[in-house]
This record gives structure tokens, sequence and C-alpha cells, in this order.
């Protein structure tokens, strides 16, 4: 290993650490991402690549339970959603509670080992990742373009 490269990955656990991102990450332009993920080591590792890609505020919530309770205390621009998790087996609902929202839902990510096991309609609502994913796999899906709340495709199907 050559002596610049030392201090380069020096750097960028200094940065990680320190909650900053990399200067070599684009921005992601989120605020608030809400992460329901129960896998705490998995959890942990989505919030340090949020943070990489620029998000100010990561909330972890475990449980269904907890990730209602963030999404009424504040709507968050994207969620990164495990569909199976302890407190319950079709995360996916928490998916179809913040698309009735309309346009300015949020971004929605599932994140999930079992990606066949999300209903086609709701695979639909967001992007697919399948554990385990890249960081920058992550980061892509969040920078690609929103879709469109549901009243907004009803409304383009009428037209």
């Amino acid at each position: 290993m050559d002596p610049g490269s030392q201090g380069k990955t020096a750097g960028r656990r200094a940065a990680r650490r320190g909650g900053q991102r990399h200067p070599e990450v684009a921005p992601l332009g989120l605020r608030r991402v809400l992460v329901v993920e129960d896998d705490p080591i998995l959890a942990m590792a989505t919030e340090d690549t949020l943070r990489e890609g620029g998000v100010e505020d990561v909330d972890i919530c475990p449980t269904t339970e907890t990730a209602l309770e963030a999404l009424r205390a504040d709507l968050p621009d994207a969620l990164v959603l495990d569909v199976h998790l302890a407190d319950r087996d079709d995360g996916w609902a928490i998916a179809e509670l913040v698309e009735t929202l309309g346009e300015n839902s949020p971004r929605i990510v599932f994140a999930t080992a079992a990606p066949q096991d999300i209903p086609p309609h709701i695979a639909e609502l967001g992007t697919v990742l399948a554990k385990p994913y890249e960081a920058e796999a992550l980061l892509a899906a969040l920078r690609g373009p929103g879709r469109p709340g549901l009243l907004s495709r009803i409304r383009g199907a009428l037209s």
C-alpha cells in the first residue's frame, strides 16, 4: 500500500465517525430518512451509508410500531424498508400507508432478502434492493427520480 492511500483511508474513517460525507460521494439532497430495519448491524451500516450521502437526520426503527410513531411525528424524505420485521411479516404495509399521502409521499426503497415475497403491486411503490446489496446501490436508488403519488398516477391514467 502506498503512503498516500493510507492517509485517505484514515480520513474516510474519521469522516464516517464524524457523520460527514466523503468528498467523492455526491449528496443525496435528502434531509431525513427513516430506516425500518430490525437487524441492528444492517441498520447501523445503512445509517453510515446515508450519512456519507449527506443525509442530516437518520431515524432507525426496529419495529412497525416505532416506524408508525416516527411517521406520525415527522414525514421523512425517504424510507428504507425491510419488509420482514420481527414484529410483522408484512412490512410493506408501511409503504401502502405512506403511498396514500399523495404527491409528497416519501421515496421508498425496499431492502429485503426475499424480494419475491413482496406483492408486485407493492413492489411498484418503490425500488427493491435484494440483500445483501452494495452501499452505492442504496444511494443510487435514493438519487433516482421519485415516483409520482397515488393521486397523480390515477390522474395520469384518467387523462
